[in-house]
Parts: structure tokens; C-alpha cells; sequence
């Protein structure tokens, strides 16, 4: 297509006419056959209005790129003909000739494949939106220029000057098991095409559902808020980069069920194919996995490595002169790098497999704590902790006479920072905190409160359990001194995790558990251990899912961590709104900057009252206190109903989840 002589990368009028032009010919007879797209002709209301909003920018010099598009439907949205036309356009002119590499094929694209895989769901309403996105990222980040960052380019706060960011065409990511013979690698990228965002599909789709099961909302009721209020950051992180372009889509809705909505460019219907279990029956009908803050399933490729790990490479690692050894402890130190890179971490000595995020805390309480505290000393834990962040400091501050003391949070469930600031002093030795909460799905300002940790001597744990899953988490940026994460959280095995600790204090720190493989040499007079990551992995160790973990990052790497956390965002903004319609429902936990959890009560059911309704239907959801008692007790309850929501998930899922609640209120 010609473009305009303005410098402003506006097409050809004429060009533009010509193309819709040949899109009014194939439409039905009440559309117009042949129409003007020069503001001065009236042919067509709507496509008078797009002229004007054409020209109109043009003259403002607001847009700088117009992508040509590959079918009718395309078409139709960017002419105006949908129920959401072109609204203002945004005063910055877009610039998508430096875009980074991208992760998960979320980078700015010249250019839109077809949409055509897109189909009508039943008797559907089509959809049409062009939102341009705001760019959350302008400000700076503690002195950092982040304006040329943006989710989805590669280079995100998570990762700036860290040298992790992800070239898809030579990943970082993608360390082939060398000992996986005769197996054909599957691809497991769920995208159509690279460039677009499911942000206005979404505002779409929940501008036209019906909340309440035959109850229409107002026109104008519903809608997503553009400009949330992040109580430590001043822009969302994970909001989508204006810099990238803003494309219509058609986006078939069902009226009534609503469960025709599928990002244009993450398909999770596809990526559910990869986890067989999600196949099961419960109860006779399909299962809808909503208890992932408790344990996420396991993509096919995990659970065939694990396998093939059994039937192919079954050894002890490291002491041994044959094959199996060889293929074993090949496979177990590439899953190691691949945890490195994941994290960003500096070295694989950072590494440490340990059984789970509770063994992680365990360990650093003992290695650590116990011979580095003595009475006096303080250790800062927050009210959000699950309690494996806290039972093992209350244990060693009842042992050795040290004084816990609790960062207070709001009534959102968001960390009151001027209040943490005034617990830290020069007696505050440790400060262990969760990155996302699992109880209330609160994303804590990790980054600030580990420099204000630091400020006065303090090293600091963070708790990653619920945020690897979620989000990038560099650990370099991060800074914290230790973080641990569960592989069963991850996509991964049970009974495997990971502790990352900086290298030299790990070194400084007392073996954990004794025995064989953490020891260079052993005399009756003398013990020599091994510098870590090996002096914490005293005998065998979880070998099979320690691969089966690294299988489960590879997985994810190939998808995005990036484009997961944007996809599980903008599901979670479907949910909320959905659920929050429901008379009776309380929402526990309400902070603006949130994971994938939903905690909330229902007026007139106990909570597992709502469980048992909810599993009839085939939906698995967590009911209790979630091993979170004190943020539970700080919100006014004793226990809560828990959907949280992973990136294999469905807005068809949540329908089925919010239809259930209606069914199960209106039949009481």
C-alpha cells in the first residue's frame, strides 16, 4: 500500500478506498456497494466517521503506522463497522521500527497474518475493537529509563542490564536434553502471529455479557479500568506497550454463555491439549483445574521426560564411570542451567534442588540463621506470609531469643511500606517476605523493599512459590539475597524446588543435612565439604523431577513467562468482573496489582458448601485458610473459597465457574 508524503505513515486515501471499496462488494445488499472515504461525500455514516477520525489524526500527526490486513472480517473492525469504533488516537505517535526481540512472540510486527482460524461459536455476536494501549512504562524505575521497555519486547524492569533478554531465534532457554534420542521435539507455541494484544478482545467481550444469566447490564456499565492505581509502582507491569500496534480482530462472543473469547494471539484451548489431565471427567463432566495456587498440572512433555528418564537414564549421578551415570548426570546439571537461566542468576553454584520453597526456608532458617542471629536480633516477616515463611523464623526466634515483628498491610491486602520502614533499624538482621501472596494474590513491591532491606544491613528471602508461575523474576534485578520457588507450582514435579542464594553466602553458610555428595574428604579427625551448590545436596537427590523441573521451564520459556502473566491478567479482570456481580459475594483481598487468585466468601453458604457445588459441576477450587492464617484473621475471616487461575484456563472455564455460584444462589 502507498502511504502519504506526510510523514506521519498514514495510507494512500485512494488505496484505502480501493481496499474497502472491495470489501463493501462481497457484503450483503443493506451495506453499500461502492463508497467515499472523503469526509465530504455521505454515502455511509460510519465509513464518513472513519475518514474523519483518519484525517482528523493526520492533521494531529498522531499516528505513524496503519497495517494492512488479510481478510473481510479484519477489515470490517478497522472500518468503524463493529460496536467499538476507533476512539481517540493516542497523542504519541507509535514507533515499531527498534522493537526488541520478543518473548513468546510478543514483538511489534510490520504487518498481521490472517485471522481466519477465528470462527463464530453457535449463534455469536461479532465483536470489533482498536484500542490503542497506554504506555505504562514512561516513568522511570528507581533512576531507570524504562520507557523503552514493555512487556512482551524482551527486555522488561525484571531484566534491565541483566543480559537476559530472550532472541526466540537463538533462545537462552532451549537447553535440548543430549541424551533424549529418538524422540521428536514437539513445539509447544500456542500462537497465531507476532504483534498483536487481547486487551480490547477482552473490554469487548465483557462490554457485551450478560453478568447475570438473562439480566442484561446498561450499555456503558461494563468495562475494564485503564488506569488502575499500583500502590508502589506508578505503571502496571503488566500492562501491554503502546508501542506496539493496536490491531482489530473479530472475536466471536456468545451472547449468553460467553465462552466463545480466546485471545487473538494466545490460544489456551490449544495449550490445554498439552496437559492430558485436563482431559479427565469429575463428576461426568470436563474438569476446570481453578486450584493452581495449590498445585498446577503437568504439560505431556514434563510427564514424558520424567518417563523417559526412568526408561532411558535411571542412575545415581556423579560417582560412577558407566553410561547411565553419565546420561543422568548430564541431564540433572542441564536442568540446573536451565533453572539459572530462568532466574537470570549469575551461576549455577546459585542453584540449589531442594524438595520445595518450605525445605528452601527451612534450610536458610538452620544454615543461615541459626549461626548468625543471636538474642536481640530482629527478623521482619510480612502479614500476607503463607506459613512456611513464618513457622521456621518463630521457631528460631523462640530458640535463640530473637524478636519477630510483622509488616502491617492495608485493608486490599497491599504491604503498607511507610510502616515497614519504620520497623527496619540496625537490629533487623533478616527480612523474609512473599512475592505474590497465595492467599490473596497481592503482588508485593519486591524490589523496593529488598533495597530498603539493604539499606540497613539486612539480608532478605523472597518467597517466589507464587510468582515464577506468574511472572519474570530476575533475580539479579531483584537483588534479594535468597529466593526459593516449588517445581509443583511451576508446571513441574512435586517433591522438587529450588533455592537460589548469592554465591558467596552460600559458601559462607553451614551444610544443611550431612552425608554423601556434600563432602570433598572424610577422616575420623577432619571433614572437608564441597562449596555449593553441592553441600546442600547431601545424598540422592530427586533426580527424575529435578529433570522433569527443567522440562517444565523449557515449556515455558517456549511460550513466554511474559505473554503467560498478560494473558492470566486480563482472565483475571474477566473473572473478577463476573464474580463481583454476584449478590452476596465478598472478595477477600482486593489489592490493585494482582496474581491469578480470587479468594472470596458467599452471604448464606459456607465456604464448603461452595466447594462441594462447585466440584458437582467439575471445578476444582481450594476451601480453608491456605496455610495463611494471619492474612485471613487481618481480612475478617477464618477461611475462604479459592479459584486461582493458570495460563491453561478459559474465559469458557470461568463462565461454567460464575454459572455454577448463580445456579447455586438462586436455587437456595
Amino acid at each position: 500500500m502507498n502511504t502519504n508524503t506526510n510523514n506521519i505513515g498514514l495510507p494512500n486515501i485512494e488505496d484505502l478506498q480501493h481496499l474497502a471499496n472491495e470489501l463493501f462488494s462481497a457484503l450483503p445488499n443493506e451495506f453499500p456497494k461502492e463508497i467515499s472515504l472523503s469526509p465530504d461525500h455521505n454515502e455511509h455514516p460510519r465509513a464518513t466517521k472513519i475518514a474523519e477520525t483518519l484525517l482528523s489524526a493526520a492533521n494531529l500527526g498522531q499516528v505513524e503506522t496503519v497495517f494492512p490486513v488479510s481478510n473481510h472480517d479484519t477489515l470490517l473492525a478497522q472500518s468503524g463497522f463493529g460496536p467499538s469504533p476507533i476512539p481517540n488516537l493516542p497523542k504519541n505517535p507509535l514507533d515499531f521500527s527498534q522493537t526488541p526481540p520478543s518473548m513468546g512472540g510478543f514483538g511489534g510486527s510490520p504487518s498481521v497474518a490472517s485471522y481466519g482460524n477465528i470462527a463464530p461459536i453457535g449463534e455469536s455476536q461479532y465483536s470489533f475493537s482498536s484500542i490503542p494501549k497506554p504506555n505504562f512504562f514512561e516513568q522511570d524505575l528507581n533512576g531507570i529509563d524504562t520507557s523503552k521497555y514493555g512487556l512482551g519486547s524482551g527486555e522488561v524492569p525484571f531484566a534491565i542490564g541483566t543480559g537476559n533478554n530472550v532472541n526466540m531465534e537463538d533462545p537462552q532457554t532451549g537447553f535440548s536434553d543430549l541424551n533424549l534420542k529418538n524422540k521428536e521435539e514437539s513445539s509447544y507455541l500456542p500462537f497465531e502471529y507476532e504483534g498483536s494484544s487481547f486487551e480490547s478482545e477482552l473490554k469487548a467481550a465483557l462490554d457485551l455479557v450478560n453478568t447475570s444469566f438473562g439480566v442484561p447490564l446498561e450499555k456503558g456499565s461494563v468495562g475494564l479500568e485503564q488506569n488502575s492505581s499500583y500502590y508502589f509502582l506508578d505503571q502496571n507491569p503488566f500492562a501491554f506497550d503502546s508501542r506496539k500496534p493496536a490491531i482489530s480482530s473479530v472475536v466471536p462472543i456468545q451472547s449468553q454463555s460467553r465462552s466463545g473469547w480466546v485471545g487473538s494471539n494466545f490460544d489456551a484451548n490449544l495449550i490445554k491439549k498439552d496437559f492430558p489431565i485436563l482431559s479427565e471427567k469429575v463428576n461426568g463432566k470436563p474438569l476446570i483445574w481453578f486450584d493452581n495456587a495449590a498445585t498446577t498440572q503437568k504439560p505431556k512433555s514434563v510427564i514424558d521426560r520424567v518417563a523417559y528418564f526412568y526408561e532411558h537414564e535411571n542412575s545415581n549421578i556423579h560417582r560412577a564411570a558407566h553410561e547411565l551415570a553419565a546420561r543422568a548426570s548430564d541431564a540433572y546439571e542441564a536442568a540446573r542451567e536451565k533453572v539459572r537461566v530462568f532466574l537470570n542468576a549469575g551461576s549455577v553454584n546459585e542453584i540449589v534442588f531442594v524438595r520445595g520453597a518450605t525445605e528452601g526456608v527451612n534450610l536458610v532458617a538452620e544454615s543461615w540463621g541459626n549461626h548468625n542471629l543471636v538474642a536481640g536480633d530482629e527478623i521482619i516477616v510480612s502479614h500476607l506470609e503463607h506459613h512456611a515463611n513464618i513457622v521456621p523464623w518463630k521457631r528460631l526466634a523462640d530458640k535463640k531469643g530473637l524478636k519477630l515483628r510483622v509488616i502491617p498491610v492495608d485493608d486490599d491486602g497491599q504491604i503498607l511500606l511507610d510502616e515497614y520502614a519504620k520497623l527496619l533499624n540496625s537490629k533487623t538482621k533478616l527480612v523474609a517476605f512473599t512475592q505474590v501472596s497465595n492467599a490473596l494474590g497481592t503482588v508485593t513491591p519486591a524490589k523496593q523493599m529488598v533495597e530498603m532491606a539493604h539499606t540497613v544491613g539486612a539480608k532478605v528471602l523472597l518467597d517466589g512459590a507464587q510468582s515464577v508461575s506468574h511472572m519474570k523474576v530476575d533475580v539479579r534485578y531483584l537483588n534479594a539475597d535468597w529466593l526459593v520457588f516449588s517445581g509443583h507450582k511451576l508446571f513441574g514435579p512435586t517433591g522438587i524446588g529450588v533455592l537460589y542464594g548469592k554465591e558467596d553466602l552460600l559458601n559462607e553458610m553451614e551444610p544443611y543435612q550431612s552425608g554423601g555428595n556434600m563432602i570433598q574428604d572424610v577422616t575420623f579427625e577432619e571433614i572437608k565439604y564441597h562449596k555449593a551448590p553441592n553441600r546442600f545436596e547431601a545424598g540422592t537427590g530427586n533426580i527424575a523431577d529435578a529433570i522433569g523441573l527443567g522440562a517444565s521451564i523449557e515449556y515455558i520459556s517456549k511460550i513466554g513467562i511474559e505473554a503467560i502473566g498478560q494473558y492470566e491478567h486480563y482472565l483475571l479482570e474477566y473473572a473478577t468482573h463476573l464474580l463481583k456481580q454476584i449478590p452476596g459475594v465478598r472478595l477477600i483481598g482486593t489489592a490493585a496489582n494482582k496474581a491469578s487468585v480470587l479468594s472470596f466468601t458467599l452471604e448464606g453458604f459456607t465456604n464448603d458448601e461452595v466447594g462441594k457445588a462447585l466440584n458437582r459441576e467439575g471445578i476444582a477450587v481450594r476451601t480453608g485458610h491456605h496455610c495463611a492464617q494471619p492474612i485471613l484473621r487481618r481480612m475478617g475471616v477464618e477461611t475462604t473459597v479459592r479459584p486461582s487461575l493458570a495460563f491453561y484456563n478459559t474465559c469458557q472455564d470461568v463462565d461454567v465457574f460464575i454459572e455454577t455460584l448463580w445456579r447455586l444462589k438462586t436455587d437456595k
